[in-house]
């Protein structure tokens, strides 16, 4: 009776995992969404992508508690447990031998998910990534025309998000002076996939229907140098597309929305998200 007392809690609080690649052809059993739903109807939905180099996922500060936050400003949020290279394939070189998990799987989960939330939701669906997390939401938005899954949509709904916020994102895979290899490795496997490298450098295929973008960082990034967000700010006007980049002098990498983490400056990137997507709101209701 307690257990169901608990289930039947966690169902009116409107969360709970919803499967994603079940009876697809790679059913993954693992690959979820956690649900975080508002208290009245969602202006918008957001499907969130934590980071983790493509091996492993930060589910806390870049999932947990960015699903709870968003949720509590009217935006529905589903936190994806997509696949990853997993931490086997950080400390040994096993995918030199068997696949593994690796590119195109990512982006296989998120355009699932995308599909799946247009069937539950009827507003506009957005995306949010995290450094690793960062990179495939920008995917989803470049490479939206491709249907990577190959097995048709639940709804035939689209597979282009409608705005995207990418924070601290991973983005070259190409340009050795500021590409985070471990991420690299994670996505493509351990030869890093030459010819896969500059199909997947975000900065070399802004399309001019690319969805508006919100990008921010540190210049003090640790982690993911920098000049990743100068590369797709530059892309991204050079092609027209609507955009804000925010960057932040102080505040590292893999803040999330952990506020423990967050530093004078970084403590204020949650309203300019909430700034900018009201704005984008605003247009999005009048077009």
């Amino acid at each position: 009776m307690r257990l169901l007392l608990v289930l039947l809690l966690t169902l009116l609080a409107g969360t709970g995992s919803v499967p994603v690649r079940e009876g697809t052809a790679h059913p993954a059993r693992k690959v979820v969404m956690d649900r975080y739903l508002p208290e009245g109807d969602p202006v918008a939905s957001v499907v969130v992508c934590p980071g983790g180099s493509y091996h492993w996922l930060d589910l806390d500060a870049e999932g947990a508690k960015v699903g709870q936050w968003l949720a509590d400003n009217g935006i529905a949020a589903y936190v994806l447990h997509y696949r990853v290279a997993g931490v086997p394939s950080f400390i040994t070189h096993y995918r030199l031998l068997l696949r593994g998990r690796r590119h195109p799987d990512m982006i296989c989960d998120l355009q699932r998910a995308i599909r799946l939330v247009r069937e539950e939701q009827t507003g506009p669906v957005g995306v949010m990534g995290f450094s690793a997390g960062g990179h495939l939401v920008l995917s989803a938005g470049e490479f939206a025309g491709t249907d990577f899954n190959r097995d048709g949509s639940p709804d035939g709904g689209s597979l282009r998000p409608d705005f995207i916020a990418a924070i601290y994102p991973v983005v070259t895979l190409t340009d050795e002076r500021y590409v985070h290899k471990r991420s690299r490795k994670g996505l493509l496997g351990e030869t890093s996939r030459i010819p896969m490298r500059d199909s997947l450098s975000l900065e070399r295929h802004v399309p001019a229907d690319m969805p508006p973008v919100f990008l921010l960082n540190c210049t003090d990034d640790p982690i993911v140098d920098w000049h990743n967000s100068v590369l797709m700010d530059s892309a991204l006007t050079a092609a027209g597309v609507p955009h804000r980049y925010v960057r932040y002098q102080r505040g590292g990498h893999g803040f999330g929305a952990d506020p423990a983490k967050m530093g004078p400056e970084t403590g204020a990137w949650q309203n300019e998200f909430l700034e900018w997507f009201q704005q984008w709101k605003n247009d999005y209701d009048h077009d």
